[in-house]
């Protein structure tokens, strides 16, 4: 137990028999308390928006909302909430993109519960983690895609034309959409195309799916 706090946990898998023996074995341990769960990336959000625990254990594999979109959401409701992925995904892209959306800290579902436990207390009170079960990439790396992510300066309009082309929308139903003129439509277009530097829609979506410039 660190600084004599329990550290209120709450768990997002969709997999019961995986929930259910999760919170038995961590509320056997103390400085831990496990308040809430869910099986789906919808009802995680609601729940712990309107839970607040300390911390959430999530799976990036969701029903409804995968858990790197509820990552997503979490941290533009709660800034000061801590994420800690527990997956059986072990691709470098997979770990890249939750801490890219906010995750904390990244584990596999391998890790023993009695690892797993100091670390959702050294991540919960902001506490260096030292463990060779924790998987973060190098935030330096993050950053710099977060940076390239950022280089066609695109506006906010231009990022929901954008969202809109990648539903497969034509210009009017975009300009319907946003109560704009099909004429200013095609202006966003031309401009996406410009600073994208590409001469497409497909090229266009294809480039803003690789950046992470789409919040999907």
């Amino acid at each position: 137990m660190l600084d004599g706090k329990i550290s209120r946990v709450f768990i997002a898998d969709d997999h019961p028999l995986f929930r259910c023996g999760l919170r038995m074995s961590l509320d056997q341990k103390a400085g831990l308390e496990v308040v809430g769960e869910a099986g789906d990336g919808f009802e995680a959000v609601e729940k712990i928006v309107s839970d607040q625990p300390d911390i959430v254990l999530i799976d990036v594999d969701m029903p409804g909302l995968s858990g790197i979109g509820a990552i997503r959401m979490l941290r533009k409701a709660l800034p000061d909430l801590r994420i800690l992925v527990l997956s059986h995904h072990e691709d470098d892209r997979c770990v890249r993109d939750c801490m890219a959306a906010g995750a904390d800290g990244y584990v596999l579902k391998s890790i023993d519960v009695d690892a797993l436990s100091p670390i959702i207390e050294c991540v919960c009170h902001a506490k260096p983690v030292f463990s060779p079960y924790l998987l973060n990439l190098s935030m330096d790396e993050i950053s710099k895609e977060k940076q390239n992510s950022a280089d066609f300066a695109l506006t906010a309009r231009e990022k929901e034309v954008l969202n809109y082309i990648l539903d497969g929308k034509v210009n009017k139903q975009i300009a319907d959409s946003l109560f704009i003129s099909c004429e200013t439509v095609k202006s966003h277009i031309k401009h996406i195309f410009r600073k994208m530097n590409v001469t497409n829609r497909v090229q266009a979506v294809q480039l803003a799916m690789e950046k992470n410039l789409l919040d999907r």
